[in-house]
């Protein structure tokens, strides 16, 4: 439960993910490995922004090159445990986070103790190579962690997640469809717009009849002259609109514009076009794993009960519950909204019934998924949203890589230079892997290295299935120059996006990036490959 104090330290924040989803924050441990400026960019904001507590994997010792680029450093700390410091100095950000630090280098930790990352609930690899990736991608699978992979490179970024599956409950998209369900209005509310009488109430209230009704009591009298459709061609659309419009009372004869009628004609294509059902919500519903076993996690039971719902009601979704604001009497407003609640409560009713049913059926306590749960859920259905993501091996081998979505995304003109600096950074980490340094790192040998480059480029485009010319020499030569930098405004900016991933992880709010991010700072602009 969130305190006073906290309530009001968080309170930003709190109005986006709520007092829940800060609850899981700061009940969140978060390893990360290394310390130079990308992670203590990315660590500063899920500090900031009330973690438990953080762990520091990294063996370094800090160099002048640090002092440059990371905002933690000064010049009393060279020589010192990169680690313990930024641990330190980040410490001081929030006297309610706890940190640590382990002075062992990631890829010693990774074959040594694997089972080290089991005590967090999501990992946070920085400046680490394709290979180290894949093995620990590997780990965090088999102990069900998420994994962060983020990288600065020059004024280059990188991002990718991986775990088998992510479930959102609260997607919170930009754009939300109101479905008052008036092209299938259940009982009650029939009821209750039939019983308001538009002849005989006084002109205020019927200035004041929500556009709800309206369009229901329209819907009535369309249906009884011309059959029980709705209206479908532009002219009838027209006729409706029409129609509502002759409605409104006109004073010594001339027509009075009312506001609830105004609302009324603009919204009269919610009866013409119902809001149809989100295709990733549809997949949802028809997904397998609705075919629950013992093992079913809570969200693939709540799905299957809402499934059961969905099979029940034709194809409807249970109702939200809200209604949008509406020119009205604060009476007839409050009734209307109580009519959507109890509506709402009703099918909540219904898919707890089902949760209960499904999980005797699997050999579960029927009441360990609570009403609170249900509710959650039923109220965001329209919002459900899966998140799978591939193996970083599958990515990366040549059996297994996605060569036609690689080709696209070099031919698209949006993605071309994007998707090259993808292939540049798989090739950087070849070249390292062959000559134990990064291109560029030493300055009498650039040209070799654009030559060296050029020829793993080449050999790590062709694994691909995309070619050996797919990057030009342009960002070739660039990629030399980088010279393996990490450039604080690069990380910056890569830190900013790790964290806020991070926290969708964490809070399970928000839908995280469903493939790999690529920021270029050259032209400033990011890019999500599905490859």
């Amino acid at each position: 439960m969130q305190t006073k104090g906290s309530a009001k330290k968080y309170d930003r924040q709190l109005r986006i993910w709520g007092a829940h989803g800060q609850t899981a924050l700061e009940t969140a441990r978060v390893c990360v490995l290394g310390s130079a400026c990308t992670a203590t960019e990315a660590l500063k904001n899920l500090v900031l922004g009330g973690i438990a507590s953080f762990t520091v994997v990294d063996d370094a010792k800090v160099q002048a090159s640090d002092l440059g680029n990371n905002f933690l450093l000064d010049s009393s700390a060279l020589g010192k445990s990169r680690a313990a410091t930024v641990t330190d100095f980040l410490l001081e950000l929030n006297e309610n986070v706890a940190g640590s630090y382990v002075e062992e280098s990631p890829a010693h930790l990774l074959a040594s103790n694997p089972r080290f990352f089991a005590d967090f609930q999501l990992i946070l690899a920085t400046q680490v190579t394709e290979g180290a990736q894949i093995d620990l991608d590997q780990i965090c699978r088999e102990l069900q962690k998420p994994l962060i992979c983020l990288r600065s490179y020059g004024l280059v970024g990188y991002l990718r997640a991986s775990l088998p599956e992510h479930t959102v409950i609260e997607s919170k998209p930009e754009n939300t469809l109101e479905d008052l369900r008036l092209h299938n209005p259940w009982t009650k509310l029939k009821e209750y717009a039939a019983s308001i009488d538009l002849e005989s109430i006084d002109d205020i209230t019927h200035k004041h009849v929500p556009y709800g009704i309206l369009l229901l009591k329209a819907v009535e009298v369309w249906q009884n002259e011309h059959g029980s459709t709705l209206p479908v061609t532009a002219k009838d659309k027209a006729a409706f609109r029409a129609m509502l419009k002759s409605w409104q009372r006109s004073v010594d004869g001339v027509p009075v514009e009312a506001e609830n009628f105004g609302e009324a004609i603009s919204n009269a294509h919610k009866l013409f076009s119902p809001p149809s059902i989100p295709p990733e919500v549809k997949q949802i519903l028809e997904d397998e794993r609705t075919n629950l076993t013992s093992d079913s996690a809570e969200f693939w039971v709540l799905a299957a009960a809402l499934k059961q719902f969905f099979m029940e009601n034709n194809g409807q979704l249970p109702v939200e519950g809200s209604i949008p604001d509406m020119t009205s009497t604060t009476d007839m407003y409050l009734q209307l909204q109580r009519l959507y609640r109890d509506q709402a409560d009703a099918d909540i009713t219904t898919v707890e019934t089902h949760v209960q049913s499904l999980l005797k059926s699997i050999g579960h306590n029927p009441a360990s998924i609570p009403r609170s749960s249900v509710a959650a859920f039923v109220k965001n259905a329209r919002n459900l949203r899966v998140v799978r993501y591939r193996t970083l091996k599958e990515e990366l081998q040549l059996d297994t890589v996605r060569s036609d979505a690689l080709r696209q995304a070099l031919a698209a003109e949006d993605t071309q230079a994007n998707a090259s600096l993808y292939l540049l950074l798989r090739g950087v980490d070849r070249f390292h892997g062959t000559y134990n340094r990064f291109p560029g790192t030493f300055d009498g040998e650039l040209e070799e290295d654009v030559a060296l480059l050029k020829a793993t480029v080449a050999s790590v485009s062709a694994d691909s299935g995309v070619g050996t010319a797919a990057v030009s020499d342009d960002l070739i030569e660039e990629m030399v120059r980088f010279g393996a930098s990490e450039l604080h405004v690069v990380a910056a900016i890569m830190g900013g996006i790790a964290a806020q991933e991070t926290i969708k992880f964490i809070t399970r709010q928000f839908v995280p990036v469903g493939g790999t991010l690529i920021y270029n700072a050259m032209g400033s602009t990011t890019s999500v490959l599905r490859v």
